[in-house]
């Protein structure tokens, strides 16, 4: 028997968010562009349900989230572990904050990941790209490489939970349209923290940021050969469209010290 089949007088679906709408079986529907006319033939219940099913499916590839984390990360201080760096196979990349990613999340801090396996990165969408991916957002695992392998990476684990909102080539030019907009380097260095090897006030650092841009950063820190943390990544919020920074409502963890250290590239 059809979950419907009971219905006399209307049955409200509500699809997700991605494709909401909702149906009045038996008398109207509403949420379409044409409504029905009084005379028109309304499709049998159980053909509802299996377009519900359908339409679901198509919403569920993409998973809802809140807001972005636009991180971006100081190659000086990804090389200065333990671990250390590879160059890209392009050369040595700018002394400037390259892109790490652009990843959805929710309020709460928790994230989604993952969300289309069916939706590999495809590098020939991305052609007319190419020159500022590898000067914005290059590279530094080893071994060496062209970069592909971090960008499909970025696109499979983060980029496919915004598709309900940016296809991939709308993903990787929302992340370089932020770059473009917050110049990280400049901000900092006209508050006269620069990349020379010293050590800076913590707060100082994000006050920096806030002036500049008038909201608060998150900062990460990690670890040098010697046990000194060092300014690793800054995290700033953007809105759910990838357009618009925003007050974070969630920081990332955070191991920085009160002071920290801004090594050189």
């Amino acid at each position: 028997m059809s979950p419907y089949s009971s219905c006399q007088r209307g049955c409200v679906i509500h699809l997700p968010n991605a494709l909401r709408l909702s149906l009045y079986v038996g008398r109207h529907v509403e949420g379409v562009s044409h409504p029905f006319r009084p005379n028109m033939k309304l499709p049998r219940p159980d053909a509802f349900l299996l377009l519900l099913l359908a339409l679901s499916a198509v919403a569920s590839t993409a998973h809802d989230f809140d807001f972005f984390y636009f991180v971006q990360q100081w190659p000086g201080s990804y090389c200065d572990t333990r671990q250390s760096c590879c160059y890209p196979s392009t050369g040595k990349p700018a002394s400037d904050f390259g892109i790490h990613g652009l990843w959805p999340n929710y309020n709460d801090g928790s994230y989604p990941a993952n969300c289309d396996p069916d939706r590999p990165f495809d590098a020939s969408e991305m052609s007319d790209l190419m020159g500022r991916m590898q000067a914005n957002w290059p590279t530094l695992a080893c071994p060496s490489g062209d970069g592909s392998s971090f960008w499909s990476h970025e696109w499979r684990k983060h980029g496919t939970c915004s598709e309900s909102l940016l296809d991939q080539r709308s993903y990787f030019q929302a992340a370089l349209d932020l770059k473009k907009q917050v110049d990280l380097l400049k901000v900092l260095q006209d508050a006269g923290i620069r990349p020379d090897g010293g050590f800076y006030s913590l707060r100082g650092i994000a006050g920096a940021i806030r002036e500049a841009i008038g909201y608060t950063p998150g900062i990460q820190c990690n670890v040098d050969e010697s046990g000194n943390r060092q300014l690793h990544q800054i995290y700033l919020c953007v809105d759910a469209w990838g357009k618009e920074l925003i007050e974070c409502p969630v920081f990332p963890r955070s191991k920085c010290s009160s002071r920290v250290e801004f090594p050189p590239f």
